[in-house]
């Protein structure tokens, strides 16, 4: 979905600025044509030949080319590009971005940029969780931007990773999902014009991605969860006129700025977020994969490796389908998925009438290339009325025929 796509990619000065080169790589293999623009400090940690060896085109720092005068137009590349992407981006480029500081060509360019702007954070720990960098995050989503949110997980030797740049096959991986929803959209649009706004006025609420429940200060227990179902879903309502609140967990996707987008780590903060939400919407659909279970301790330091065995005890985290199915009132509607490996139909079933839910929507690991990860699912859509079975498809396409049975409900 980068085929023909031209795309800024704007490095600042940071250690990650390395990683770059792969960005580069990544995204000429996928067909884009790629502009570099760099900020003085980025030329500190790479040379501009080796960027724009990759890149087959001039790198454009300064306003002016010291060479020969020539004058680097911000508004030409606005107008030019399909899609920006500033990675490495740092806490100091962060800020200027949120408040228009125009003191670089980085930064120029981005406030003359026609097409949607994706952001990479890199920094420490400490700097990305500071209320300031993390309320100027907050007010660039405001105004519409993606921010791919900081790698998390365990480096090589064993630190933390949260904070650090995200990986550049994961960054691409993110541009060609967002294409590929806008291009499938278009389509959609086209083809289904007259559904557009059958949830003007309803508010949805939407789950999506895994939990990551600590074990120690840099070790979870988690899933294999991408989010991209629940993204998708939340992108299909907010398209056919809903007010939609999107609770996501630790995820690396971007939803558009009119969706109220809430980020969550744990169950108990997904349950928290869910609950207290719940009570305002008409439907709330629940695609997260949350934890079943959570450590019953939680080291306050790293456990070390001093045995062979280690064990953990766990216990039942809140459920939050059963808790929002109790709630419900009669006008609301409740949708709940299921991921099962064998016995499917006879466990949703079961799960529609346990957790009060409208209709279930069972996904199958026995069918290969779906549910966790890809880009596609393949699903069957099972109600008090009986089932409906559903072609492998792109989870975009999915989403809309959730959608389409909800809609009937509402």
């Amino acid at each position: 979905m980068l085929t023909g796509k031209n795309i800024v990619l704007g490095i600042t000065g940071s250690i990650a600025a390395y990683k770059a080169c792969s960005l580069i790589r990544e995204l000429v293999k996928c067909g884009a044509e790629v502009q570099v623009v760099i900020t003085p400090a980025g030329k500190e940690f790479i040379t501009p030949v080796t960027l724009s060896t990759l890149s087959h085109r001039p790198v454009i720092s300064e306003f002016f080319t010291q060479s020969d005068g020539t004058w680097h137009s911000h508004v030409d590349l606005g107008l030019w590009a399909d899609l920006m992407l500033i990675a490495p981006c740092t806490a100091g480029t962060i800020a200027k971005l949120a408040h228009g500081v125009a003191d670089n060509m980085l930064i120029t360019t981005y406030l003359s940029m026609k097409a949607p702007v994706f952001i990479a954070p890199a920094m420490d720990l400490d700097m990305f969780q500071h209320p300031t960098t993390q309320a100027n995050l907050q007010l660039l989503q405001s105004f519409g931007n993606h921010i791919i949110q900081p790698a998390s997980g365990f480096l090589a030797s064993g630190l933390e990773g949260k904070g650090r740049m995200e990986e550049p096959q994961r960054i691409v991986a993110t541009l060609k999902d967002f294409f590929f929803q806008a291009h499938e959209q278009e389509e959609i649009g086209a083809n289904h014009h007259q559904e557009a706004h059958d949830l003007a006025g309803k508010r949805v609420l939407i789950t999506a991605g895994p939990t990551y429940e600590k074990i120690d200060p840099v070790r979870f227990i988690g899933n294999y969860s991408s989010g991209k179902m629940g993204f998708a879903i939340a992108e299909e309502c907010l398209r056919r006129g809903a007010d939609v609140t999107l609770i996501a967990g630790p995820v690396a996707l971007s939803c558009s700025s009119a969706i109220h987008r809430i980020n969550v780590e744990s169950s108990d903060e997904m349950y928290a977020a869910a609950v207290s939400h719940f009570t305002t919407a008409d439907a709330a659909i629940l695609c997260a994969a949350v934890a079943d279970f959570q450590p019953l301790h939680v080291a306050e330091e790293k456990i070390k490796r001093h045995q062979d065995d280690l064990v953990i005890r766990l216990r039942p985290t809140h459920d939050i389908a059963t808790a929002l199915g109790e709630m419900k009132q009669p006008h609301q509607r409740l949708v709940a998925f299921a991921l099962e490996t064998h016995d499917e139909e006879q466990h949703a079933i079961d799960k529609l009438h346990r957790k009060h839910a409208d209709f279930i929507v069972l996904n199958s690991m026995c069918n290969p290339g779906t549910t966790f990860i890809s880009d596609d699912n393949q699903i069957t859509i099972i109600h008090q009325q009986g089932k409906k079975d559903y072609a492998k498809k792109p989870k975009v396409q999915v989403a809309h025929d959730i959608i389409d049975e909800l809609a009937l409900l509402l």
